[in-house]
């Protein structure tokens, strides 16, 4: 049964209307039928390329052309083709649709042929243009020509905003996946720094970009520069360390949670220092990396100089996987901070209990084996028994080294606070005349203490020891570093106390320090005489 006079196809192409416009000979409903035919086939598919395609080729064969084009505009409409998808058309017909990138509705001779356009819109927003070339036959297209291609212009609006759903709802699931992969590493104790490079290349590979940097502020608020932490794709890796100025492009704003943006040109705006051996930057997309209300940084995901510009339906998914990856980076990296305050506060303990029990239990079983050695009349057993003291004495320097090991094994780098004042105690003692300082440091120092705090309380540290060492003529010295609500550096000696010929200057200047920090130091006589230094410090609360 034909349609009836105002109804209209699935595809939303008027076909009551089409049929008045063509007429009813045998001929117009022939071609109205051929026309219903196409628009079926249109939507047959939801690949957005495979439905562009058949729309190309449908038109050719419904207006009888010879050849047919259709060329995608770009997001603003004003700019030249950024897709070109056509059947038989042969280099100088295809520079002659480039140029006339505009939609066509009157027949026009492009020597020695015609051409027929009709514009493709999707919710009322141009998407593209179908070009028709060379009637078959000769000739020039017919108005019933035009009315067809019309139609089915209409019909491929709604196929390709049905391919563009399909296409957008994929993209999106491929995004999620790749939050899922992110989170995975994160959480299975997988480097920052690996999943930084694994959230560049996920984002190069699935906004289609050339290269994808990722910037990080530099810890301060609001940040002075931020720096190329990681980067996927050719001459990525060659950029990283580079730094650029917060406030400048291309991430000014992104530290005001202005949102994501689009760039026509990113060479224009990096430093001419951002020169790789890759192919020059050229459209790209800037999307801050935020947890919560704070940004740590910047995504960009770039094309080469010449590549189509990134299309709007890419930056909302690439904003969203920039904050689920920053998320991500943010919760694996507490997790970390409180992995590493378990392990130092389980070291502390160990360490603490090797200290107050063994090495106390050793070193009062040597004092009594050597109180002993003078009442043995054997020599030979006065020696046996000298030498168990030694071993006793070695087995407690062994046991302080495991101590000293404790707190400075596993993520302890060598610019650790910890670990420095490790060093400080043993470069001052290495070749003195006084047995090797007992060290103990409890709380997690490496984490509460600031940089600036920590040059104060090294410089604090190296005067006290180095005092003791050479004035106390002390048989033992005892270090004790205290992070809590203060940082309290304690070092004990039981020599002879504080000569009155010593200058102060390394003393007031430990003085300074204390009131530079809004702490307090003061020095008095040892519990068992020699003389007891305390300096403390108020540690920043969380």
């Amino acid at each position: 049964m034909p349609p009836e006079p105002n109804s209209t196809s699935s595809s939303g192409v008027p076909v009551g209307d089409l049929r008045s416009r063509l007429g009813d000979n045998e001929k117009s409903r022939d071609r109205l039928q051929g026309l219903l035919d196409a628009v079926v086939a249109v939507g047959a598919g939801l690949e957005l390329e495979g439905t562009l395609n058949r729309i190309v080729r449908i038109a050719v064969e419904l207006v009888d052309a010879r050849y047919g084009a259709l060329g995608v505009v770009g997001p603003d409409e004003q700019e030249l083709l950024t897709e070109f998808v056509y059947v038989g058309v042969d280099d100088r017909r295809l520079g002659v649709l480039i140029e006339n990138p505009h939609p066509l509705r009157e027949t026009q001779e492009v020597v020695p042929t015609s051409v027929l356009g009709a514009p493709i819109r999707v919710r009322g927003e141009l998407f593209g243009n179908l070009y028709l070339t060379e009637k078959r036959g000769g000739g020039h297209f017919t108005e019933d020509d035009d009315i067809v291609l019309k139609g089915l212009a209409a019909a491929a609006g709604v196929a390709v905003e049905n391919a563009r759903l399909f296409e957008e709802s994929r993209l999106r699931e491929r995004f999620m996946e790749a939050s899922r992969e992110v989170n995975s590493h994160l959480l299975g104790g997988g480097s920052s720094q690996d999943a930084l490079t694994l959230i560049a290349r996920r984002a190069m590979e699935l906004s289609k970009a050339d290269c994808a940097l990722i910037l990080l502020s530099d810890g301060e608020v609001p940040p002075e520069e931020v720096a190329i932490r990681a980067a996927a794709g050719e001459g990525g890796a060659e950029l990283i360390g580079f730094t650029v100025p917060a406030g400048g492009p291309p991430v000014a704003g992104m530290f005001e949670m202005r949102g994501a943006e689009l760039i026509p040109d990113l060479s224009s705006l990096v430093p001419s220092s951002w020169r790789s051996p890759g192919p020059e930057f050229g459209p790209a997309v800037a999307v801050p990396l935020r947890a919560g209300n704070v940004v740590s940084g910047v995504l960009l995901a770039v094309r080469a100089r010449g590549g189509a510009r990134f299309a709007r339906e890419y930056v909302p998914l690439l904003a969203s996987f920039a904050d689920q990856a920053a998320f991500a980076l943010e919760l694996a990296e507490k997790h970390r901070a409180q992995r590493q305050l378990d392990v130092l506060a389980d070291r502390d303990r160990i360490a603490g209990d090797l200290h107050d029990h063994v090495i106390q239990r050793l070193f009062a079983t040597g004092m009594s084996l050597q109180g002993t050695v003078r009442r043995i009349g054997d020599p030979g057993v006065r020696r046996r028994v000298s030498r168990a003291v030694e071993q006793l004495d070695e087995t407690v320097r062994e046991i302080r080294t495991s101590i000293f090991d404790l707190h400075t094994t596993g993520s302890d780098g060598a610019d650790s606070l910890r670990r420095r004042m490790l060093d400080i105690v043993e470069e001052l003692s290495t070749g003195a005349e006084v047995p090797q300082p007992s060290v103990r440091i409890s709380g997690a120092v490496d984490t509460l203490v600031p940089d600036e705090l920590a040059a104060h309380a090294t410089a604090v540290l190296r005067e006290a020891v180095s005092n003791a060492i050479r004035h106390s003529h002390a048989g033992s010295i005892v270090v004790t570093v205290e992070a809590g609500a203060d940082l309290i550096i304690d070092v004990v000696d039981d020599g002879v106390g504080m000569p009155s010929g010593v200058a102060r200057s390394g003393l007031l200047g430990v003085e300074r320090r204390a009131a530079k920090c809004g702490g307090m130091a003061v020095v008095v006589p040892g519990p068992e005489g020699g003389t007891r230094l305390t300096w403390r410090a108020p540690l920043a609360k969380a």
